[in-house]
C-alpha cells in the first residue's frame, strides 16, 4: 500500500483526492447496497415483485441518466456534478434508513440511481483531463482502479458488521460518508469545465456548444463501434454477480458452504485487483500498444470461462469458479486503464464527460440484453442436461469481442484522431 500512495501522490492534488473519493463512494455504496433486498423482504416484508422494483428502479435511474450526467458534467463542470451526486446520495441513504412505503422507497432508490449517473461521468472526465497525457491516464486510471475495487472489498465487510447491529445503522453510517464527500469536495476540490464549454461561454455561444457537444458525441463513428465492442467486457464481468453465484447454489445447494464459497468469488475478484493491477499495467505498458491491450484483455476474460466448462461436481467446481473470478479480474485489470483512456482519445479530448456518460448507457444497455440471453442459457444448459452450453457462449463471446476490437484496430479506427482545428464549440 505503501508503493500504491507513492504513484497516487504523483498526480496532482485534485486527483488523489478523487482516488480518496472513489473508494469512500464505493465503501458507502457497497456497505448498504448487497443488504437493502433482505431489509426489503425481511424487516419490511415486501413482496418480492416489489423488492425488485426497488432495486430495478435504482439501476434504471443510474444507467438511463448517466448520458444526462455526463452533458451536465461537460456543461456546468464537473465540480457542480460530483457535489451534486454526494449530496443527492447522501438523501438517499438517509431516507433508506426511514423509509416504510413503497413509493418513499422507490423515491430514495431513484435518488441514489440518479446520483451515480450525476457523478459517475464527471469523477472519470476529471480524472483524464488533469493526468494530461495519454501515458499519464493509463497509470491514473489503473490507480484509480485499485481504489475503486478496494472500496468493493471493504464495503460489503463493513455492512456486515453493521447491519448485524441494525440495517437502519448501516444507512446512516454510509449516508454519513457521503454527507462528509460532499463538504471535502465543495472545500478542496478545484473547479474544472471541459474546454469546449469554456469557449462557448467566453463567446457567448451556448447554443453552438450545445449542438456542437451532440454532434461530436452521437456522430462520432469510431466510438460507437469501440463502445458496441466493449459491451461484451461488461455482460462477462457482471456474470461474477450472476452465473458464478448461481453455479456454487447448483453444485453445493443451499446453506452456509454456499454463502462462504460465493464469497470467496467476490475476495478473490478484489484481492486480484488490488495487489494486481500496477504490476499488470505496468507490464501491459512495456509490452504491447494499447490496442493490443484491449484485445488480450477480451481474450482473457473469454477464456476465464473455460474452466466452468470443464469443471467437476462438488468442490472442484467451485475452484474452477474462483480461478474464473481471478481470471476475470486479471483481464479486466489489463482492460480498464487503457478501455478509459480511448474513450478519451476517440472523443478527441472534446466533451470528454459526455463520452463516459454514453458509453455507460451503451454498455448498461448491453449488461441488462445480455443477462437476459445469457439466463436463458443458463436455465437451457441446467434442464438439457449440458452444464457446459453457458460457459462456452461466454467464451466465444469474449472470443468475438476481441475479434472485433482487433478489426477495429487493424482499421485505424482505434488510433487517436488528428484533433479539429477550431471545431471545438461547434
Amino acid at each position: 500500500m505503501t508503493g500504491l500512495w507513492t504513484r497516487a501522490r504523483a498526480f496532482e492534488p485534485a486527483v488523489q483526492l478523487l482516488f480518496v473519493n472513489q473508494f469512500s463512494i464505493n465503501l458507502g455504496f457497497y456497505m448498504l447496497m448487497p443488504y437493502l433486498a433482505a431489509h426489503l423482504s425481511g424487516q419490511l416484508g415486501l413482496a418480492a415483485w416489489a423488492v425488485g422494483l426497488v432495486l430495478g428502479v435504482r439501476n434504471l435511474s443510474q444507467q438511463g441518466m448517466f448520458l444526462v450526467g455526463g452533458a451536465l458534467a461537460d456543461r456546468l463542470g464537473y465540480k457542480p456534478m460530483i457535489v451534486a451526486g454526494c449530496a443527492l446520495r447522501t438523501g438517499g441513504f438517509a431516507a433508506l434508513a426511514f423509509a416504510q412505503t413503497l413509493p418513499v422507497l422507490i423515491a430514495a432508490s431513484a435518488a441514489t440511481g440518479l446520483a451515480g449517473a450525476l457523478f459517475n461521468p464527471a469523477v472519470r472526465a476529471y480524472v483524464a483531463v488533469e493526468a494530461g497525457t495519454p501515458e499519464r491516464r493509463v497509470e491514473a486510471f489503473a490507480l484509480f482502479n485499485v481504489f475503486y475495487q478496494t472500496g468493493i472489498l471493504v464495503g460489503p465487510l463493513v455492512g456486515l458488521a453493521l447491519t448485524g447491529v441494525d440495517f437502519r445503522l448501516t444507512c446512516a453510517v454510509a449516508a454519513a460518508l457521503f454527507a462528509v464527500l460532499s463538504v471535502v469536495q465543495v472545500l478542496r476540490l478545484p473547479v474544472r469545465r471541459a474546454a469546449d464549454a469554456t469557449a462557448a461561454a467566453a463567446a457567448g455561444d451556448t447554443g453552438g456548444a450545445g449542438r456542437g457537444q451532440w454532434r461530436a458525441v452521437f456522430g462520432n463513428r469510431p466510438f460507437w463501434l469501440f463502445s458496441l465492442a466493449m459491451t461484451g467486457s461488461y455482460v462477462l464481468s457482471f456474470q461474477v454477480y450472476l452465473a458464478l453465484p448461481l453455479e456454487v447454489e447448483r453444485l453445493l445447494g443451499e446453506g452456509t458452504a454456499t454463502t462462504a464459497a460465493t464469497s470467496a468469488l467476490f475476495v478473490v475478484s478484489g484481492l486480484v485487483a488490488l495487489v494486481g493491477q500496477l504490476r499488470i499495467t505496468d507490464w501491459c505498458k512495456r509490452t504491447w500498444t494499447r490496442e493490443q491491450c484491449l484485445v488480450a484483455g477480451l481474450g482473457l476474460m473469454g477464456a476465464a470461462f473455460l474452466p466452468p466448462a470443464l469443471g467437476g461436481p462438488g468442490y472442484a467446481g467451485v475452484a474452477a469458479l474462483l480461478l474464473c473470478a481471478a481470471a476475470l479480474a486479471a483481464a479486466n485489470a489489463v482492460l480498464y486503464p487503457f478501455e478509459m483512456d480511448t474513450v478519451v482519445s476517440l472523443a478527441r479530448e472534446r466533451w470528454v464527460a459526455t463520452h463516459y456518460g454514453l458509453y455507460n448507457t451503451v454498455c448498461g444497455v448491453g449488461i441488462t440484453l445480455g443477462n437476459l440471453a445469457m439466463g436463458a442459457l443458463l436455465d437451457v444448459g441446467e434442464s438439457r442436461g449440458l452444464p457446459a452450453v453457458p460457459w462456452l457462449a461466454f467464451a466465444v463471446l469474449g472470443a468475438g469481442c476481441a475479434v472485433a476490437l482487433r478489426s477495429l484496430g487493424r482499421s485505424g479506427r482505434l488510433a487517436a484522431p488528428v484533433p479539429v482545428v477550431g471545431g471545438g464549440v461547434g
